[in-house]
């Protein structure tokens, strides 16, 4: 390794030209970066129409039209000079950000590592004027052109001076890949701005400004494709100067990656660990492990809360309440989700054909049943859900017209109550299972139930329904295990956490950091059941813990709960701890595979599901059911073609 020269150096000032291109290096990383600066200065300008034309990949040429406000002529050359804005002029604005940019670099930047071309005219010139720049140490020179009100600027040859920068860009396809994602984002986050994108002289896509909700979904369709709209819930909530809208995919609509994960403060696209972690929280035991959901979210709240001057290219924020954030976002996807019932999956739930004609079972007779016998049957459905998972037995009666066989395997159904006797030992006041409503009754289509009524159960695993859209197909043990998992974190909700005293107290070494985030929510802790006390700067002591929690690793756990607290302001693990040996316990207690039903328990398992919350999918995130409608039936045999 070379040895530094160790005699001091004079100190000098930089160039303008050095200094602009290693603010550059900050502000201009690809074609997309360039892109990103420049559709923003034109939202600032309040342009409604923005035209861009691209040729390879953004590399060779970069034009953007607006019909902003334009740039005053005696301001256009200082608009190429570094830290000179339009945006801020005192400290009192940048404590309170609104607009998208405000450093005053982008364009400065931009010249400096291309050849820069500026056209603009505002309503109050009688005509346009034109600046041009190349990286070099000049003053610019104003020359008058034909322009309409607007701003037009041309960016070429990027990098062509700075070429241990330019062997860093990647193919032409690869470049426009992040160019035309960086448009897509912000297309999605200002709907009145109609976009146009062309690439070599082809048009990518043309986002016209929406005005209303309708409009909004096609081109939030258009952008994360139709599948999303159709699988997703729109979310609109308000609390405590913070609101939050969009749309959220179901739990049935997961990606393999976070490639259709958009968010955005105040309109600014962020990627922030914070609101992520909150997110995740949000569909923890409703997603299937290894999946990533999908949500386009906008979070408004006061300027004055959120630094936006926290990552040089703005990619990132700065809550000035995190916990509070955290929380507002948890607790408002938390409940969308909650809501979400079959009725809002119904499109989620849809089998098309294509992923059903490989598929050789065929079902059993029991199918060909008269509609008119599943709506016979809907009273004794009725019957069986007041007392489904709690009574060993049903009503005789209720089952009379049944084979032998069934009566007999229907009198030993769901002996669920001696499956979950660990939870009722920890809490003996409480019933586990709590009575369900009732289906409606009726023979009218508008009183068929969402799940409608069961006609047959399949190979002992699956209940087969019919609904107005077609056959709903339901995995009884999925879903019985997330009716009796939800019904367990109520009845374990709404009474006090039962504690017990640690015999030895276990000492935990910690980091200060740490150590002191644990004292600061000292109070949140012990509402878990757990009792801690500091032992200097650097450990702490359990002197209690909950009772649930008794076979934990509470090591493990409280290190954790502490790394969240340091990061995030809040955790959630000891919940999620108690939850999923609730959820353990569920699944063990829910009917088993090969458990013939009878029709009364058949309804009584879908009228619960209509009931509960979060029942579209089972503890592990697996679909507890689907749909298959009439015309997914008829392309399987071919009716009608």
């Amino acid at each position: 390794m070379a040895q530094l020269n160790q005699t001091p150096r004079r100190i000098k000032s930089l160039s303008a030209q050095l200094a602009n291109q290693i603010a550059a290096g900050e502000v201009v990383e690809r074609p997309a970066s360039v892109v990103k600066e420049l559709i923003e200065n034109s939202i600032d300008a309040g342009a409604t129409e923005i035209i861009l034309d691209i040729e390879q990949g953004g590399i060779r040429l970069i034009r953007i039209r607006d019909n902003g406000s334009g740039i005053y002529k005696d301001d256009l050359s200082l608009a190429l000079s570094r830290h000179a804005t339009s945006k801020i002029y005192q400290q009192e604005d940048l404590e309170r950000v609104a607009s998208l940019g405000f450093r005053g670099e982008a364009l400065p930047s931009i010249s400096s590592v291309s050849r820069l071309e500026m056209h603009t005219r505002t309503k109050d010139d009688e005509s346009g004027w034109q600046v041009q720049a190349d990286g070099r140490e000049q003053l610019a020179e104003l020359q008058p052109v034909a322009h309409p009100v607007g701003t037009t600027i041309e960016v070429r040859d990027l990098f062509y001076n700075t070429p241990a920068r330019r062997k860093f860009l990647r193919t032409e396809k690869t470049e426009f890949n992040h160019l035309e994602d960086v448009v897509k984002r912000i297309g999605l986050s200002f709907f009145d701005v109609g976009i146009q994108l062309k690439h070599n002289q082809k048009i990518v896509f043309n986002l016209q400004a929406a005005k209303n909700r309708e409009a909004m979904e096609r081109r939030v369709a258009s952008v994360c494709g139709k599948p999303f709209i159709e699988s997703s819930v729109h979310v609109e909530m308000a609390a405590a100067g913070l609101k939050i809208h969009g749309w959220v995919g179901l739990p049935t609509y997961t990606r393999s990656q976070a490639d259709q994960q958009y968010f955005y403060v105040n309109g600014r696209m962020v990627k922030d660990r914070l609101v992520t972690h909150a997110i995740r929280q949000a569909y923890h035991d409703v997603i299937f492990h290894g999946r990533h959901p999908a949500y386009v979210l906008y979070l408004e709240l006061d300027p004055a809360l959120v630094d936006v001057n926290a990552h040089p290219a703005k990619h990132e924020v700065r809550f000035r309440e995190g916990r509070m954030v955290h929380d507002f976002v948890f607790r408002s996807l938390h409940e969308a989700l909650a809501q979400v019932g079959p009725e809002n999956q119904a499109n989620a739930a849809n089998l098309s054909a294509a992923h059903l004609s490989s598929a050789n079972n065929d079902l059993p007779n029991t199918l060909s049943q008269p509609v008119a016998d599943v709506h016979s049957n809907a009273s004794a459905g009725a019957n069986a859900s007041s007392t489904f998972g709690l009574n060993p037995s049903l009503n005789s009666s209720s089952s009379g017209s049944y084979p032998p066989q069934i009566k007999e395997q229907s009198s030993m159904a769901f002996q669920v109550a001696e499956k979950i006797s660990a939870y009722k030992a920890l809490h003996p006041s409480n019933d586990v299972l709590n009575n369900s409503p009732a289906p409606a009754n009726g023979n009218e289509p508008s009183q068929i139930p969402v799940l409608g009524f069961a006609i047959a159960q399949l190979h002992g695993v699956y209940i087969i329904a019919q609904n107005q859209k077609g056959m709903i197909m339901v995995d009884m043990h999925a879903a019985h295990e997330r009716i009796v998992y939800e019904r367990m974190k109520i009845a374990h909700d709404a009474q006090n956490v039962i504690s017990m005293p640690l015999l030895l107290p276990l000492t935990i070494r910690l980091s200060e950091k740490e150590v002191t985030a644990i004292e600061e929510h000292s109070a949140t802790l012990s509402e878990y059941g757990f009792e801690v006390s500091l032992m200097g700067t650097d450990s702490i002591v359990v002197r209690q813990i909950p009772t649930l929690l008794k076979d934990a690793n509470i090591d493990n756990l409280v290190r954790d709960v502490a790394s969240d607290l340091v990061q995030f302001g809040v955790s959630e693990r000891v919940k999620e701890f108690s939850n999923s040996l609730l959820a353990s316990i569920a699944c063990h207690g829910a009917v088993r595979a090969n458990r013939q039903l009878t029709l009364p328990e058949m309804n009584a398992v879908l009228r619960d599901m209509e009931a509960t919350e979060r029942s579209g999918q089972c503890n592990h995130g697996r679909p507890t059911w689907v749909q298959l409608e009439m015309k997914d039936l008829d392309k399987l045999f071919m009716r009608g073609q």
